[in-house]
């Protein structure tokens, strides 16, 4: 499982100084046609399942269903290549549904997650409990995985608990990545939003097959993390998601303020997430002239004939996603902060320790900071504000540079801009805020010399298993428990909107201003969860 941000993307970043890392709600989606919700016949094991394309055969496993590398949309190949998701052919018979997709073009992940050259890879998954063949629909939970908009899979993702602990149906997306999902150019419609689009087809494919795996086409929840939740946060104030899911789950991830210098790799400068459309375009021209199709009336032609391998030369150059495309006009900053997204409620938050995990893989490359080094970081992202951060942050004997530099970035680049997003959210939706806090997380990394405690993706385990060749943490006992408190509060949250329920202990809603934020601690100490001072915890009366 990528954690977010692997080795591929430290590196593509690296050679890409200056690149942002991601770059009114309006008319609602004409409603689709369903199927009837299916009741299994005497004989019928529910492994073939007609969908709006065709008949797909699944596996029966013990307590549910999955049905692997489902096409959503036509192969993005050809003169498909940055164009919108079109619709897939129909097939004739049954179409095996045993085994995902392949993974769309990336490089190898630190992970253990092997390169790809796929461009046919727009592929969903699903995951259906066996309660879901009663007749009685079940709420539906969309999956964005992470990986820096440059590795990941939906297929390494396994969510048989969830659906089976929650009584949901999971699907779980691939999105096109890097070059291939957030390419910009002058000519070109629909530049950086090409992945976006990718996950609203997956989307439109719930709310019309939904029903055939007994899941609910009208209630759909929206969730991911790191990238993928970025990605939700693109589509809450996306006019063309308008209608497309009903509540939304956001995980660590960069939605507001600027990604400090120096934190997802070295060398890189302070970017905000979401680029704009002129830089973006001006990038493309410069990226298609490295390439030789520098000629503006035919660079995209020329582009589009380029083998795949050529255009993961600068597949890392295209690593965020930019806003001024119909998918995703505004902003998405400026949209929450004016109420302009979608009025459906939200669960958010984010890991106690969150950058560890990204430092350590800076570490893990080219070795672990010095005293002197964490002092340039901190001027290259404070600026004048440098030594006011140093003095709240001082090095310790003991404590590694780097996981002090971890500490600053996680607080300003993520824990701070999350709280401040769900103060801002609060005041026009249902909002529940958390913080994910098992400091006895397992590790997937090597030892870097500190404890990566509650490190950033730390949380995915705890919601999935994954898949082969990804690397599976061991959670003992006491994990577990949290495991399944966890996956009950996200999927009563599918279910209604609110993450209570029978034998958890009470969350309330995030009250912005209030002596009591109510934002909740998942550990694995009992009761749990438990309140946190987030704000005291991470100093955001400092960042913000």
């Amino acid at each position: 499982m990528t954690g977010g941000f692997g080795a591929s993307a430290r590196r593509e970043r690296r050679t890409a100084a200056g690149l942002a890392m991601a770059s009114a709600v309006a008319a609602t989606i004409a409603a689709c046609a369903v199927t009837p919700a299916r009741v299994l016949a005497a004989g019928d094991d529910g492994t073939v399942v007609p969908t709006d394309k065709g008949k797909v055969r699944g596996v029966q496993r013990d307590g549910y269903r999955e049905f692997l590398g489902i096409p959503f949309a036509a192969p993005p190949t050809g003169n498909r290549r940055w164009t919108a998701p079109a619709a897939h052919t129909r097939w004739s018979g049954v179409r095996e549904a045993t085994a995902p997709g392949d993974r769309c073009a990336q490089n190898s992940s630190s992970t253990g997650t092997p390169a790809s050259y796929a461009e046919d890879c727009l592929y969903l998954n699903v995951t259906a409990p066996d309660s879901a063949s009663s007749g009685r629909t079940k709420p539906v939970m969309v999956w964005l995985h992470g990986g820096g908009f440059v590795e990941g899979s939906g297929g390494e993702y396994d969510p048989r608990r969830l659906a089976v602990l929650g009584d949901v149906v999971v699907v779980t997306v691939n999105y096109r990545l890097g070059v291939f999902g957030n390419f910009g150019h002058p000519e070109l419609d629909g530049s950086g939003s090409f992945g976006l689009q990718d996950q609203q087809a997956a989307l439109r494919w719930v709310r019309r097959n939904a029903r055939a795996f007994g899941g609910d086409p009208h209630n759909v929840t929206l969730f991911g993390q790191s990238a993928g939740g970025q990605s939700v946060c693109a589509h809450l104030s996306s006019p063309q998601a308008a209608g497309l899911f009903d509540r939304a789950i956001v995980q660590s991830s960069f939605c507001t303020r600027d990604i400090p210098a120096n934190l997802l790799a070295p060398g890189l400068p302070n970017v905000p997430p979401w680029e704009g459309p002129e830089s973006l375009a001006s990038r493309g021209q410069q990226a298609a002239a490295e390439l030789g199709c520098d000629a503006p009336s035919t660079a995209l032609d020329c582009l589009r004939r380029l083998p795949t391998a050529r255009l993961m030369k600068i597949f890392g150059q295209f690593a965020g996603l930019s806003y001024g495309s119909r998918t995703l006009p505004d902003n998405p900053h400026l949209a929450f902060r004016t109420g302009k997204f979608a009025r459906i409620p939200v669960l958010s938050g984010t890991t106690r320790d969150e950058t560890t995990y990204i430092q350590a893989i800076n570490d893990l490359a080219a070795g672990p900071l010095t005293a002197a080094l964490y002092r340039q970081y901190l001027v290259r992202a404070f600026g004048r504000r440098a030594v006011e951060v140093a003095a709240r942050y001082p090095l310790r004997q003991g404590r590694p540079p780097s996981r002090t530099w971890a500490a600053v970035t996680t607080d300003s680049g993520l824990a701070c801009p999350t709280l401040e997003r769900n103060r801002v959210m609060s005041r026009f939706v249902p909002t529940y805020a958390y913080e994910f806090a098992d400091r006895t997380a397992p590790p997937v990394l090597p030892d870097v010399g500190y404890p990566y405690g509650a490190y950033h993706s730390a949380d995915a385990f705890y919601l999935f298993d994954v898949r082969p060749p990804a690397k599976q943490p061991k959670l003992d006992l006491a994990q577990r428990r949290l495991s399944d408190a966890m996956i009950r509060y996200w999927t009563n949250f599918a279910r209604t909107g609110d993450p209570n329920g029978k034998d958890l202990p009470r969350w309330e809603e995030f009250r912005a201003g209030a002596q009591s934020e109510n934002i909740r601690s998942l550990t694995t100490e009992l009761p749990l969860p438990k309140p946190v001072d987030f704000s005291r915890e991470h100093k955001c009366d400092f960042w913000l």
